[in-house]
């Protein structure tokens, strides 16, 4: 096998996707060298030349020329006699350079190089993979599904390396097929078992942050900041803002004209439902803003066991408890207190009317669509305005204002 062979069967690894030319060289140099000193005890008055390009590499060894008969040490020295052989010009006391070839290492040698280049080449590979990832933690990729597993997705960059998205990482209704795009955060990147393994997210707060960051300019150029977001991924999520100019609504640029930029955002989140909040320092204040859309009545804070008694209109308390318990338990979370939430006995109490209770008026997905968003009462229904019901649920414009006409109808008729 000749050096031009040789090269060519390490074809596969001079274009490798992470490394770089000089590196390549200087591993094929360090594999050849630890052959010469295998063979020959030491490499110093030896060099190895690697031309990727070319496809060719040559070792030339060194020896001084001495008169014949002269010669002390075979590795440092040649003979004339020798020496003349390869050049004619030569004199004693010059330096001699004599090209060896693959040949004459073995062939067992240079079976051995390639298997140690392949393994370094590898290792090489790994390291590149890890460095090029553990700086970008918290950064937003896009990768392709390469393979659909049970408890986790393998997807590939746009280089060819592997990202793991671990369905712990998943958003319940997020359902992807292969050759797909998927965008997600990566969250950590490990080094186990000698194999680098970057971890990716789409249910951590910072994905939300850096999707915002991305649809709200204001955001990215620091006018705005966010302050705190709180996630029940795919379902709700909260996000206090705040900006230091008065001159920008922090809530109207990160929703948008007509909510154009979060829109976008909550097709990401498979229609996750997104509040965006003013943050203040105000703990009462950040509170009431929290568990909304209820409107609070009053609050007692107990700062010491960390508790907030809240308490609202009876009409009030579902919305401030939420579908399943979302908007309370994201409002805790949010300003760091239990909140408990209570009917205002202060409050007299109105006649309500179950949902239940119109069945032959209003259709049932209907109704089912109010019990969604917490309205399970008339005056549940008729304290929100009609922009807002159809923007929190899947009815249209005509069947929100059929339904508020006939729960308004009822109260008139019960006044009469």
């Amino acid at each position: 096998m000749n050096s031009i062979e040789l090269i060519d069967s390490f074809a596969e690894f001079k274009d490798f996707k992470n490394i770089d030319r000089p590196t390549m060289m200087r591993v094929l140099e360090d594999v050849f060298k630890t052959i010469i000193r295998k063979k020959y005890g030491s490499d110093d008055n030896f060099d190895v030349i690697v031309n990727t390009d070319k496809g060719d590499l040559e070792i030339w060894r060194t020896r001084e020329i001495v008169d014949n008969g002269e010669v002390e040490n075979d590795l440092e020295q040649i003979a004339i006699k020798d020496a003349v052989l390869i050049d004619e010009d030569y004199e004693i006391g010059e330096d001699c350079y004599d090209q060896m070839f693959i040949d004459d290492f073995g062939r067992r040698a240079v079976l051995a190089a390639r298997q140690t280049l392949i393994s370094r080449i590898l290792d090489l590979e790994k390291d590149e993979v890890y460095k090029k990832y553990k700086d970008r933690v918290g950064d937003i990729i896009s990768g392709e599904v390469y393979q659909v597993w049970k408890k986790e997705i393998l997807l590939l960059d746009d280089d060819g390396n592997e990202l793991l998205l671990p369905k712990s990482e998943q958003i319940r209704q997020d359902y992807f097929k292969k050759g797909e795009t998927v965008r997600a955060i990566i969250k950590k990147v490990e080094f186990k078992n000698n194999n680098p393994f970057i971890i990716l997210s789409r249910t951590d707060s910072s994905f939300l942050a850096k999707l915002l960051e991305l649809e709200v300019p204001e955001i990215f150029d620091g006018l705005i900041l966010i302050k705190n977001i709180v996630r029940e991924p795919g379902e709700k999520a909260k996000v206090a803002v705040e900006s230091y100019d008065d001159r920008i609504d922090p809530v109207g640029a990160c929703v948008g004209v007509k909510g154009s930029r979060i829109h976008g955002i909550v097709r990401e989140l498979k229609n996750e439902n997104i509040d965006i909040l003013n943050f203040t320092e105000n703990l009462s204040l950040m509170t009431a803003r929290a568990l909304s859309p209820a409107k609070v009545e009053r609050m007692n804070i107990n700062e010491e066991d960390k508790k907030i008694d809240v308490y609202l209109k009876p009409d009030q308390v579902s919305l401030a408890i939420g579908k399943r318990g979302l908007n309370i338990k994201l409002a805790s979370k949010m300003v760091g207190y239990e909140i408990d939430v209570y009917r205002d006995e202060d409050v007299e109490e109105v006649d309500d009317i179950l949902l239940s209770e119109f069945s032959d008026e209003i259709e049932q997905w209907m109704i089912d669509e109010l019990y969604k968003i917490g309205c399970d009462t008339a005056k549940n229904v008729l304290n929100l305005d009609a922009a807002e019901l159809v923007r929190r649920t899947e009815l249209e414009e005509e069947n929100v204002a059929d339904v508020m006409a006939i729960l308004k109808a009822e109260f008139e008729d019960e006044a009469e």
